[in-house]
């Protein structure tokens, strides 16, 4: 017989199929303080929690049974994954289970922001009948472009095609394959930016995304459009869009998120008579908190009877001596897989990894589990993306997933290749581990190199002729960018050449522009590992 205890305000009826599993007996403690959690957690094998309870490496030291964590919700910066990975105990969540309901908030605030509801609401009860303020604007034939074409925003573009609206959606990872299948016309963030009517952002947070709408944006924007967030603060800047709004470029904005929760009593948002607010409500409805509550719920009887399972978001368990093997392996496939999602233009359609030398002769799934970890993360950040679920995630995207093994050393004892497939192009980057240099990339495309994966890099294509390496310092040095290290690499004299240059702090964007535009280069990217 299974015990599982529930923390917080999960409902009954969310859990369900955990009282009347025959194998399983649920105990509901709420408010319990740390001592008192870690007094009797030693009985249960499974704890499930929303956010109020913190669960602590010290619970899960007190949790000898504990197999299983289940959060009914996103959101896991309450439990801490280290310590739970180290333990063996599985770390699950619920990531689809607000999908409905952020997807419904984004068009309830669409709509409000097309009519003016708000605005119009509060007039009228105070006793002002005023028609004429407050004309709107039909959805119907209107442009709504949707940044981030995952769950929430693949809903939106369902309901927002119902309305008569025409679709242009942006993602790293959407093709024109699964575009047509939405009904959706695949578009850059500039041609969203220039063209529609509408702009709803569904992307994570992510140094990639933060403040991906902003001045330069707002500045080329069609006048009179209107944006939504229901997403996460910080992916559209909010001073930036005070100021569009206060030009004419911005009719109006409708906010369920800030940069900060909750937003301090004086910020802009709070007082603009065009912009609507709310206190983060995506996913506050009765039926989201029961889904994710059941979709948790069938997970954790799942992992407790042994059976196969989803939504793990910490490491899988792997036998300790296969562990040991595979453990320097880790840094080195994600930056490798971070580095290629970088290199590569255009929706990834395939990653293909491919293990040559010593480390063939383990199970290297868990790697490849990395590899795509690391091209993943890139665009929807390391909070989104893990061991266990990069996979699935990569399914749900369309990428196609390939691992092969070959015995021959190929000039190292040991060497991981990835290559990322999108529609135009296929790159390549080759890494090692050298005794007492680490990990080190060694390829490039078919160019041979010796890299450090960490830090700043500035990856520049060209021609290879006198002179192309010190105007590049020059112009770097002009610009306050120290070199600290570089590597050239060809295959032929006077042929297609790269240098790598490790770079001391971030290339500004117009120092890059500037440095493609220079004579026999084409073009020169940064890349952050």
């Amino acid at each position: 017989m299974f015990r599982i205890l529930v923390m917080d305000s999960i409902s009954d009826h969310g859990i369900q199929q955990l009282i009347d599993a025959e194998d399983v007996t649920v105990d509901k403690k709420a408010g319990l303080s740390e001592d008192e959690l870690a007094a009797i957690i030693g009985d249960y094998d499974a704890l499930l929690v929303r956010s109020q309870t913190k669960v602590t490496a010290r619970i899960m030291d007190a949790g000898k049974k504990l197999k299983v964590v289940g959060r009914a919700g996103v959101g896991v910066d309450n439990i801490d994954l280290a310590a739970a990975t180290e333990r063996g105990i599985v770390v699950i969540n619920a990531p689809d289970g607000n999908t409905i309901t952020t997807c419904e908030h984004t068009f309830a605030m669409m709509m409000a922001l097309a009519r003016h509801i708000p605005q119009a609401y509060a007039k009228t009860i105070s006793g002002v009948w005023d028609r004429k303020s407050f004309v709107g604007v039909e959805l119907r034939n209107k442009k709504l472009g949707i940044l981030g074409m995952g769950r929430i925003g693949s809903e939106v573009a369902v309901r927002a095609k119902a309305f008569g609206m025409e679709v242009l959606g942006y993602d790293p990872f959407l093709t024109e394959e699964r575009a047509d299948k939405l009904g959706v016309k695949l578009s850059t963030v500039e041609d969203i930016v220039r063209t529609a009517d509408f702009i709803t952002v569904h992307t994570p947070l992510t140094p990639e995304t933060r403040h991906m709408i902003s001045r330069p944006q707002f500045e080329i924007m069609k006048p009179g459009m209107r944006i939504i967030n229901c997403a996460r603060g910080g992916i559209i800047d909010e001073q930036a869009l005070v100021e569009a709004i206060d030009s004419g470029i911005v009719a109006g904005a409708a906010f369920d998120v800030f940069e900060s929760e909750p937003p301090a009593p004086d910020h802009p948002f709070l007082r603009h008579p065009k912009i609507i607010v709310t206190p983060h409500l995506g996913a506050s409805t009765v039926e989201a908190q029961e889904n994710v509550a059941i979709d948790v719920s069938e997970q954790v009887l799942h992992i407790l009877r042994g059976e196969p399972f989803k939504n793990a978001v910490n490491m899988p368990s792997i036998p300790s001596e296969v562990l040991n093997k595979l453990q320097p392996y880790y840094p080195l496939t994600e930056k490798l897989g971070k580095v290629a999602a970088q290199l590569a233009e255009g929706a990834v359609e395939e990653i293909s990894v491919s293990y040559s030398g010593e480390v063939a002769d383990v199970d290297t799934s868990s790697l490849t589990r990395s590899v795509v970890k690391g091209v993943l993360s890139h665009h929807l950040g390391d909070d989104q993306v893990n061991l266990v679920n990069s996979l699935h995630l990569a399914k749900t995207r369309g990428v196609n997933i390939v691992s092969n093994k070959s015995y021959t050393h190929k000039g190292f004892t040991n060497l991981i290749t990835v290559k990322l497939r999108t529609k135009g192009e296929e790159r390549l980057v080759s890494g090692t581990l050298l005794n007492g240099l680490g990990a080190r990339i060694v390829q490039i495309d078919q160019f041979p190199v010796d890299i450090a994966p960490e830090g700043n890099l500035v990856l520049v294509s060209h021609h290879d002729k006198p002179g192309i390496i010190g105007r590049v310092g020059t112009l770097l040095g002009s610009n306050d960018v120290n070199i600290a290290t570089m590597q050239v690499g060809r295959k032929l004299v006077g042929g297609e050449a790269i240098m790598v240059l490790s770079v001391d702090k971030p290339v500004p964007k117009d120092v890059l522009a500037e440095i493609s535009r220079l004579p026999d280069l084409k073009n020169a990217k940064e890349i952050h590992v």
